[in-house]
């Protein structure tokens, strides 16, 4: 399954995240933002369970902005999962 959403509040401008059937994160490309910490994150996240990321990722802050990139992530994450449950 493959997700996309616009961040609010951050440099990035559009997320696509791609998860195997077991909800684990397989490919994250975000457009726009910090290209190099992006890479790390997407990095890191590969291979990672969804609720780990969300739960290791959510409430992060960008400077004095209430969210960031992998804060937006993780309610983009989060949203996804709750919409599968519902289903």
């Amino acid at each position: 399954m493959v997700i996309t959403f616009r961040p609010q509040g951050t440099c990035s401008q559009e997320m696509r995240v791609r998860l195997d059937e077991n909800n684990v994160i397989e490919e994250l490309d975000v457009l726009g933002g910090c290209s190099g910490n992006l890479q790390g994150i997407a990095a890191l996240v590969r291979g990672m369970p969804a609720q780990e990321a969300v739960a290791r990722l959510k409430g992060i802050r960008c400077g004095f902005k209430p969210t960031s990139c992998p804060d937006q992530l993780a309610r983009g994450l989060e949203k996804a999962l709750a919409g599968q449950a519902k289903a």
